[in-house]
């Protein structure tokens, strides 16, 4: 490598300092966005967690045969995967502990010999999967920034729910990041369908809920079922979203102290290198006095 002049390593210097301050707005945008999208979550978690408490409790009284979407099929040939991914990057390795859990657990169940379908929600997702020799039943782009709302998971949800109904799958798995705290994330790989109760000691069976079913346990089941599916899935772009933000901010943190290790060490060349310059001159002023005597 040609060797660099001061001129070109203080250009360097200057460069570096100017991604340090893009990265320092992104961390503090990225925090921001982090607080906000917590409160949102923290208001999700506690109704998901009643909802799919609630369709559990029903899972162990009512009778299987009461609607469609609470078959359980012995042999299950068919599996959904909803692979959810964030619609941009610069957020670490955010995007591909998701995509390699997803590919690990496609591979998995092709392996058992099962036909393994995919629904992408998420751009990075989307990139990775499409052209690819995969089965995608639906792709979603672009879909955080104005589609992160139960109209759109709904419509997702739709698909899911008459996919298993028509018996075109007889398992489906949701694959996203959840924020841990506000430094750690972790992919989760979660049973949407079929709905398996707990196995209970029949002593705790008494300890449950006891539901009176009004109108008819036909429409409730139908409601409550929709509405579990597509809150899941609307839960599952929440917690991606949250953890998304968690990622770019502790990304940016740390390519700003990336940064400024890198200025310190350019710092350094820079100062070696002038002081060189310097000497250079100095020998050259000594040699043409001396020339001149």
């Amino acid at each position: 490598m040609a060797k660099l002049s001061p001129r070109d390593i203080k250009r360097k210097i200057n460069g570096i300092k100017n991604t340090q301050r893009i990265t320092k707005a992104m961390k503090a945008v990225s925090a921001a966005k982090l607080r906000k999208a917590q409160i949102q979550l923290n208001a999700t978690r506690p109704y998901s967690n009643k909802l799919y408490e609630l369709i559990s409790d029903l899972g162990l009284y009512a009778d299987r045969e009461a609607h469609p979407l609470l078959e359980i099929r012995e042999e299950r040939k068919n599996v959904d995967i909803v692979v959810v991914t964030a619609d941009r990057g610069l957020a670490g390795a955010f995007n591909s502990y998701v995509i390699k859990t997803a590919l690990k657990e496609h591979d998995r169940l092709k392996e058992e010999g099962k036909n393994v379908h995919l629904i992408l929600i998420g751009r990075k997702a989307v990139q990775f999967f499409k052209g690819k020799d995969f089965s995608i039943v639906e792709a979603y782009e672009d879909v955080y920034r104005t589609q992160m709302n139960l109209a759109f998971t709904s419509k997702v949800g739709e698909i899911i729910a008459n996919r298993y109904v028509d018996k075109k799958t007889d398992e489906v798995l949701i694959i996203n990041n959840e924020l841990l705290t506000t430094v750690k994330y972790e992919t989760k790989i979660r049973k949407l369908l079929p709905i398996e109760a707990e196995v209970l000691e029949p002593t705790k069976l008494d300890t449950l809920a006891k539901y009176n079913i009004e109108p008819t346990k036909e429409e409730v089941l139908e409601h409550l079922l929709k509405m579990y599916i597509d809150f899941q899935v609307y839960r599952a772009m929440v917690e991606s979203a949250t953890a998304e933000h968690a990622a770019r901010m502790i990304a940016m943190d740390n390519a700003t102290k990336n940064a400024e290790e890198a200025i310190r060490r350019w710092t350094i060349i820079f100062n070696k290198a002038r002081q060189e310059a310097i000497t250079t001159e100095l020998i050259d002023i000594v040699n043409a006095a001396e020339a001149i005597k």
